[in-house]
């Protein structure tokens, strides 16, 4: 035994596993307003020490803290240039995190988010500025307009989708540009609105408590965004519009189960408007103006620079895809427009190697190396064999390929005893005793798959007329017809039925 040694096989020592009591009482604490858990822990059961075991089922709440917490550790030790771009990079992700509610989990391809955030900066500005609206009441006026400005978006949905929405959103954000631009009287300075007032004082504005103040903001607009993403795409109204999502079939299913789908993604749509205008709001607030460069293209081309890179659908996509966009267009200006083009390479390299942004950079290898892994075994397959080579590629369970292994080998040795002695045996008496042989391999044809199982079927109540057909194996699917020959004596298909197995049999 001192000879020997041992290895650790697996990973499981990287898993976090808990030893739960089984006296105490488990008490798991809710996200307020919602069903779901701060942490998602489960109890399973360890075969090797029979003893209950809690894992974290789900660990991207706690990659979330952790991020979210270096995040907000880190940048007051930063530079006064840096902490700007990290509170730029927190308004541009809390923006493109209520897009994603509205192009992933709404399904709604939306081009006008900007112009969204921009009418209710707009408002919520002259509000201030020209009515003499006190700042913290901004942050009431900018959700309102947003809730107005995203029902009013959200009324052609119902009769556009794709590419022509996406088209009327577009010129729904360049109509509020040029609108803006014609407003002489109220925005004299080239269509923008200055000198609007902010949480952060004015003697501390551009300065390092500004700064510091200014992200603090920022911050807690982030975590306000993700907090929207959480109670709505992990709750009853997200889980509805996965069901139908995915295409117009699934729209068909979820309509037949009762599932008001389209209201749902209105709802959703006039959520995330709101949400989209408190940021409009706070966007005013920050800048202390507001100008119809948010209107732009330009801006609209870098948000959706932001979702290609990060990953369509995912919050954390759209979070690590602004960091990136940001930190390359704020933090790097000193490079000039190369830096633009940086990031045109960096979103082509994505798209090419990368189908679901950086996100899903891990999912897409882990399909990546279980189709290398296929692609080995179909090499060294025969046909007949454990698995087919173009069918290789998909068979992930070892068990599977254990019983086909069985299988073949079970197969080779019957096809030994396919004789014409037990041809003649099985046509003689079908029904009656039979030899050893000729009992395994019907033993063998009686444990077969339902899908493509022959059957005999009477033609007409109480007449000899039988015909062999096969059954699809499916809930629903009526079976084939195999030929058009009639038997007139019940044996005789019952023949027929173990010929037409035996050739199966023999070409496998």
């Amino acid at each position: 035994m001192s000879g020997k040694r041992f290895y650790k096989v697996g990973r499981r020592p990287w898993e976090l596993r808990l030893a739960p009591s089984g006296i105490n009482e488990r008490q798991r604490s809710r996200l307020p307003g919602t069903r779901g858990h701060w942490l998602k822990w489960r109890d399973v059961h360890n075969p090797k020490t029979l003893r209950r075991e809690r894992v974290l089922a789900d660990k991207m709440p706690l990659w979330w803290t952790l991020g979210l917490s270096f995040v907000a550790i880190v940048t007051p030790f930063l530079s006064n240039s840096l902490l700007s771009v990290v509170s730029i990079f927190c308004v541009y992700a809390a923006i493109n995190v209520l897009w994603t509610l509205i192009v992933g989990t709404a399904g709604i391809f939306s081009l006008a988010t900007l112009a969204v955030v921009g009418a209710s900066g707009y408002v919520a500005a002259a509000a201030n500025v020209y009515l003499g609206v006190p700042w913290p009441f901004m942050l009431l006026i900018g959700p309102m307009v947003g809730f107005v400005f995203g029902a009013v978006l959200a009324a052609p949905s119902t009769r556009l989708d794709g590419l022509y929405y996406a088209l009327l959103t577009m010129g729904v954000a360049e109509i509020c540009r040029v609108f803006v631009l014609q407003l002489r009287p109220l925005t004299a300075t080239g269509g923008a609105i200055t000198q609007v007032d902010s949480f952060i004082p004015e003697d501390w504005f551009l300065q390092r408590p500004g700064l510091l103040l200014g992200f603090a903001g920022a911050f807690l607009l982030l975590l306000g965004a993700l907090l929207v993403w959480r109670l709505v795409n992990s709750e009853r109204l997200g889980m509805l519009l996965r069901v139908a999502r995915t295409g117009r079939e699934d729209e068909a299913f979820a309509e037949a189960i009762g599932i008001d789908f389209r209201r749902a993604r209105l709802m959703v749509f006039v959520i995330s408007s709101a949400a989209l205008g408190v940021v409009g709001a706070f966007y005013a607030m920050y800048f202390r103006s507001i100008s119809p460069q948010i209107f732009s293209l330009d801006q609209m081309l870098m948000l959706f620079a932001m979702m290609v890179i990060g990953g369509l659908g995912r919050a954390e996509g759209a979070v690590v895809g602004a960091a990136i966009v940001t930190l390359i267009d704020k933090g790097l200006i000193e490079l000039g427009p190369p830096r633009i083009i940086l990031v045109a390479f960096i979103m082509i390299g994505v798209t090419i190697f990368a189908r679901e942004g950086l996100t899903g950079a891990r999912a897409q290898f882990r399909d990546f190396r279980n189709r290398k892994a296929g692609e080995r075994r179909a090499r060294r397959t025969e046909k007949g064999g454990e698995a087919m080579p173009e069918e290789a590629t998909e068979v992930h369970d070892k068990q599977e390929l254990y019983y086909r292994r069985f299988n073949k080998r079970l197969r080779e040795r019957l096809k030994k005893l396919i004789t014409p002695e037990l041809i003649e045996e099985h046509r003689r008496d079908p029904l009656g005793h039979h030899s050893d042989e000729l009992a395994r391999v019907l033993n063998y044809f009686r444990r077969g798959e339902m899908a493509d199982k022959y059957v005999i079927h009477r033609m007409v109540p109480a007449e000899e007329k039988f015909r062999v057909m096969a059954v699809s194996g499916q809930r629903g699917m009526p079976p084939r017809v195999i030929d058009d020959r009639e038997y007139h004596d019940i044996k005789e298909a019952y023949h027929a039925v173990f010929l037409l197995r035996v050739n199966d049999l023999l070409e496998s």
